[in-house]
């Protein structure tokens, strides 16, 4: 039997509501198990994940709770693990040293000589990981001293393992602590790869060995040892305009505080011999093309590396003593006689 158009279409709408109904109620439903999966997806409060460990250990701290979790990490990294697990293990241990100030104060020098056994494993990444976490624990006053003595064990890695990763970060620890007389004869056996981080193409390592080499040339005992330090012939690229400023102002510094050393008085009464291809001939000797480059440099876009050129410049016409009386002093036969 026919129905006529206006039926039809009635039924079809009809039959458009129920759909529609249907479809609406089947993707509430759908919704609903989607939060609920999610809700069931949570990571659990209990788990070993080291990740997942420093979180919690992050919100705890803001509730002013001790968390426990640095002293779980510390425990399991006495567990047997692989070199992966270990990684991981120091690096969250690194990241709680840092945001959970009160708990890694509590920690104790037994914990610092667990990290020190870190330094003789195998695989360099957990080394360097073990680096980055004394490095960590070096800003808390009461370890510095247990720290200090992996010096002599951070400078043989630095100068046996060619890595720049653990360069960076045993350089960095080294900077971070005073270090006592006793590491001055090691210094002076490591001295020569110091120079080769500082001359390599990695400017993190460069900054970081650059730096310690600063402060040991502060250390009369040192100073010719740093002076008389075999280098590239190319050794004056490190003060090019073209090197990053971050590079260029701490090889400044350098200089100046070799500048200073040499004509400390007490150490131009001696007469020193130094190797044709010293750091010494290199940036003083008659040869130097040092005063060129501290010119180019006095108009450096970066104001702190013009004001350091400067420094070296001066340090480099007037000796030490004659600085500290101006009213006295007289140039020197000028190391920029040379050049306009």
């Amino acid at each position: 039997m026919g129905k006529s158009i206006p039926q039809y279409l009635g039924q079809l709408d009809i039959r458009k509501s129920v759909v529609s109904l249907a479809t609406g109620a089947g993707a509430i439903y759908l919704l609903y198990k989607a939060i609920k999966a999610g809700i069931k997806c949570k990571p659990p409060l209990c788990s070993n994940s080291p990740i997942c460990i420093a979180r919690l250990a992050v919100e705890r701290e803001r509730h002013g709770r001790d968390s426990g979790e640095l002293r779980r990490l510390l425990n399991s990294l006495e567990c047997k693990q692989d070199e992966y697990a270990k990684s991981m293990i120091l690096h969250s241990i690194t990241r709680c040293v840092y945001l959970l100030e009160a708990e890694a104060s509590a920690c104790t020098t037994d914990d610092i000589v667990l990290l020190g056994y870190m330094l003789d494993d195998k695989d360099n990444s957990v080394k360097t990981q073990a680096l980055n976490t004394l490095k960590a624990f070096s800003g808390i006053r009461k370890f510095r001293l247990k720290i200090q003595e992996h010096s002599i064990k951070v400078l043989e890695l630095i100068s046996t393992i060619w890595d720049t990763e653990l360069h960076i970060a045993g350089l960095r620890l080294l900077n971070n602590l005073p270090l006592p007389d006793y590491v001055h004869p090691q210094l002076r056996r490591v001295m020569p790869a110091l120079m080769e981080i500082l001359q390599s193409d990695y400017i993190l390592a460069q900054v970081q060995a650059v730096r310690l080499l600063s402060y040991l040339a502060q250390k009369n005992d040192l100073l010719y040892d740093i002076l008389n330090c075999q280098v590239h012939s190319n050794f004056l690229n490190l003060f090019q305009p073209t090197q990053p400023g971050s590079l260029l102002y701490e090889v400044l510094v350098f200089a100046e505080r070799l500048s200073e050393g040499r004509n400390a008085p007490h150490y131009r009464a001696v007469k020193w011999h130094y190797n044709e291809q010293s750091l010494s001939e290199s940036l003083f000797g008659e040869e130097s093309r040092l005063a060129d480059r501290l010119l180019a440099l006095v108009i450096h876009p970066e104001e702190d590396v013009q004001i350091q050129a400067c420094k070296v410049i001066v340090s480099l016409q007037y000796p030490q003593d004659l600085r500290a009386r101006p009213s006295s002093c007289q140039p020197s036969c000028s190391y920029f006689k040379n050049t306009e």
